[in-house]
């Protein structure tokens, strides 16, 4: 029997997933109040506007377009409306008169987190975010509380579903990126303007508070390396299934010492490649993966849908369960752990191997003048093939000699000597292009 008096809940924005979150909390009140140890009362809703069409039904009288004053006298707030502003300031004074805060804001976690994780230590409030970061995979909490006592290696991620469907139909009908994006359109993985997930910026957001939480120290957004997936092509998604590899969108969070034996921490986003063997390339679709590399618990895999309206519901509510017990048990928020302060190393010192594609006169001493380049910037050769093109591509002017196409991989270097080579390469005389260059990452 429940003894605790009800708890006020407010709710910020009503779009896919706010409505789903109120439909579920009025359908499914009692149960999670079971669960939480007190009654949940949803006391308003705030919405830019009230006649919108909505995804669930929402009753009339609980929607306001007023929503400072629906969080005052609020026990939780949960902000769902996206953006830095309104929702920062609307946070903060939710933080500031003691209430509990749960948000699905990857971007402005990613950008303001510090400011407001201090804001609820101030006042011994808890900010929950477990939406923020592939959607109804539970990450957040297993990384902030069940493996907070080992030490992670190494976090490979596929956190944004667009591009992973994107990917995928490329590598499994062949389609071009520009043919994959209209499907994905169409079926409403991505949105009118996907520049966000295309370019790896959303990725980032999410990358950034993945490593934070996994080595204990603030990783800033332009701290990230991000590059998205708008030069990958049918022929490196060809090439690299020939090779036993799938073209993945992977956030990557490191923790790594350089070739100056400094410990850091690397946080970056790119299209990789990964082998088939790897449990993330059984990732397909619009699905979502967490790979961890834990130096004690070993290698751990979380699965699941990394958005819509109804899944990232359950990680919300999740949340408002906790965060209700808290309220029941008594006693302050818990403070986020980012006291390791591990310097955030930059892309030129990572260690990484590159697959290489390269178009190159079909001469006696090719071979010989490349593997000079390589080694002259320490870039050792792992493999290499061969193929040859009867005719030259793109060639010199009067050059009509043959051309082969050279597929190197590489073992691991760091990433400035990486690039330097690929620069020389682009310059060599041998060397009629540079087709493609891709991490491999996963092995």
């Amino acid at each position: 029997m429940i003894e605790y008096r009800n708890l006020r809940v407010a709710l910020l924005g009503a779009g896919s997933v706010g409505a789903q979150v109120a439909s579920l909390l009025i359908e499914h009140g009692e149960e999670l109040a079971n669960r939480a140890g007190a009654g949940l009362e949803l006391v308003g809703v705030a919405v830019r506007d009230i006649a919108a069409p909505r995804t669930a039904e929402i009753p009339r009288e609980l929607l306001t377009t007023d929503a400072e004053s629906l969080i005052l006298g609020a026990d939780i707030v949960i902000e769902l409306m996206g953006g830095l502003e309104p929702a920062r300031t609307l946070i903060l004074q939710a933080l500031n008169s003691g209430a509990d805060v749960i948000t699905g804001n990857k971007a402005l976690l990613a950008t303001h987190g510090p400011e407001l994780f201090e804001a609820a230590e101030q006042v011994g409030a808890q900010l929950y975010y477990e939406a923020a970061v592939a959607g109804a995979i539970p990450i957040i909490r297993p990384l902030r509380d069940s493996i907070a006592g080992d030490r992670i290696k190494r976090i490979l991620g596929i956190v944004n579903g667009t591009t992973n469907f994107i990917l995928d139909r490329m590598d499994t009908d062949g389609d071009s990126l520009e043919e994959a994006l209209a499907t994905a359109t169409t079926l409403g993985y991505a949105e009118a303007d996907p520049t966000a997930d295309i370019e790896g910026f959303d990725a980032a957001q999410k990358t950034a508070i993945l490593a934070s939480l996994a080595f204990h120290t603030t990783v800033p957004l332009d701290a990230v390396y991000r590059e998205g997936i708008t030069t990958v092509t049918a022929e490196q998604v060809d090439s690299a299934r020939k090779a036993g590899y799938v073209v993945k969108l992977l956030a990557i969070c490191e923790r790594l010492t350089d070739a100056e034996g400094v410990e850091g921490v690397s946080a970056r986003v790119y299209p990789a490649l990964v082998p088939r063997s790897h449990p993330l390339a059984a990732v397909h679709g619009a699905k979502n993966a967490v790979f961890i590399e834990a130096e004690a618990a070993g290698d751990l895999m979380f699965y699941g849908a990394g958005a819509g309206g109804i899944e990232t519901a359950s990680a919300v509510l999740g949340d408002l369960v906790s965060a209700a017990r808290r309220h029941v048990i008594g006693g302050p928020g818990v403070a986020e752990s980012t006291h390791a302060n591990l310097p955030i190393l930059p892309m030129s010192r990572v260690i990484t191997r590159y697959q290489i594609t390269l178009s190159v006169v079909d001469q006696p001493g090719v071979l010989a003048a490349i593997a000079t380049l390589f080694s002259a910037h320490g870039v050792s050769v792992e493999t290499l093939s061969q193929s040859v093109l009867a005719q030259s591509v793109k060639g010199r002017p009067g050059d009509t000699a043959p051309s082969a196409t050279l597929v190197i991989g590489t073992h691991e270097a760091s990433e400035a000597d990486l690039a330097a080579t690929v620069t020389a390469l682009e310059t060599s005389h041998v060397v009629r292009s540079v087709t493609s260059v891709l991490r491999v990452e996963g092995s």
